[in-house]
Parts: C-alpha cells; sequence; structure tokens
C-alpha cells in the first residue's frame, strides 16, 4: 500500500514558493515543499528500492524494485532543501546537480532523472 499523502494546503505552496523565488526561503516554507515534492515522487513512483532523503525535513521511500525493510536502503539519494525543490520543479537537471556535486547517491535505482521533474516553475504542483 503507498504511504498516505499530506496534502499540503495549496496557498500555504503558492507563498512557500513565493519565499524560494523571491531567494530567502523561511525554515517552514522549506519544509513545506520539500514534503510536497517527496510526496509527489512517492505518489508517482511508489516503490521502496530507493530511499530520497532531505535532512533535516523529510525522507521517503520510492521508485519501483526491490523492496527495503531494514537498515540501509540498497538505493540512496541525499541533497538539500533547494536542490530538491530545483530538482522537483526542474530549473536544474539531475546531471548538473550530479556535475556539481550537490548530490549524494548510491545504489543501483538512485539515478532520478527518469523521474524529475515532478513540477515546473512557481504555479506547478
Amino acid at each position: 500500500m503507498p504511504p498516505r499523502r499530506r496534502r499540503a494546503d495549496p496557498d500555504a505552496l503558492v507563498a512557500a514558493r513565493a519565499a524560494v523565488d523571491g531567494g530567502d526561503p523561511d525554515r517552514a516554507s522549506l519544509k513545506l515543499l520539500v514534503r510536497h515534492y517527496l510526496d509527489e515522487l512517492a505518489e508517482r513512483s511508489p516503490g521502496a528500492s530507493v530511499e530520497v532523503r532531505v535532512p533535516p525535513y523529510a525522507a521517503v521511500q520510492a521508485i519501483p524494485g526491490v523492496r527495503h525493510t531494514r537498515g540501509t536502503p540498497p538505493a540512496v539519494v541525499e541533497t538539500d532543501a533547494l536542490t530538491w525543490i530545483a530538482l522537483a520543479r526542474g530549473e536544474l537537471s539531475w546531471t548538473d546537480a550530479v556535475a556539481g556535486h550537490r548530490i549524494r547517491a548510491s545504489g543501483e535505482r538512485a539515478d532520478l532523472a527518469p523521474y524529475l521533474p515532478l513540477g515546473a516553475g512557481p504555479g506547478a504542483s
């Protein structure tokens, strides 16, 4: 059964996107957008073969494949909040983020390029 999605208030999402676009997002805005986009990834690509971590805000398991139940998952992706948001919105490519050392990824399914972006620009989901 896929994880239950936390639905963010649409007005709060717009405000959080505006804060990020303005270049000075607060912690609450980052947390809201990180969770929103991680939930979107898990909903669009359900599974448990990759754990995507955006500390200190949230983590999800997604992507079909080998199911992880204990210990370190077979594939792990970790990045910071602004990088995750930019990837999800299509403002940064996976290739550029990896080349810029903005992502730490390990495991055979740790390439999220086929699953990104999730939405584009400030008005996207």
